[in-house]
């Protein structure tokens, strides 16, 4: 494995376990040149998945778009990136574990919004509002208001 710090080709395993999900192994490893720590994940090697868009096009997923939404939405809000990754493998999860070989972005969207509904609310609200691409001001309120129902219960 390459490191990422001298771009030397050697290194050694520190330490290995399963993720949270158990859907890849973390790996610890130190270069042997420069002695710098660096962690890698080892992944099953599937078939990949198609998502199929809002405009009927059709893509792979990629589990680094769900991420950088993520982040864009959880900026200057109180959220690590551990929490962020722990939702991208949630989501990842339900897609792989789906069995299908495509699925609408929809119920991608949904299911990170349902992960950050619970998480920050106003992460929610940021996310939906690209997500669900309001036109204007009034669906966007009426958002809100279900959020505001849904809190009061």
């Amino acid at each position: 494995m390459r490191c990422q710090y001298c771009g030397y080709l050697d290194s050694r395993v520190i330490d290995s376990r399963p993720t949270e999900e158990g859907s890849s192994i973390r790996r610890r490893r130190e270069c042997l040149r420069c002695g710098r720590r660096f962690t890698t994940y080892e992944k099953i090697e599937t078939s990949p998945i198609m998502v199929i868009k809002k405009d009927m096009r059709r893509e792979p997923f990629n589990s680094a778009k769900i991420k950088q939404g993520l982040v864009h939405a959880c900026q200057k809000r109180p959220i690590s990136m551990a929490e962020i990754d722990t939702i991208v493998e949630k989501v990842e999860k339900m897609v792989t574990s789906s069995g299908e070989d495509e699925i609408a972005s929809r119920r991608i969207g949904e299911a990170v919004m349902e992960e950050l509904k619970s998480l920050d609310e106003v992460a929610y609200v940021r996310f939906a509002s690209v997500y669900r691409q309001f036109t204007d001001v009034s669906s966007f309120m009426d958002e809100l208001n279900k959020l505001v129902t849904e809190n009061k219960k």
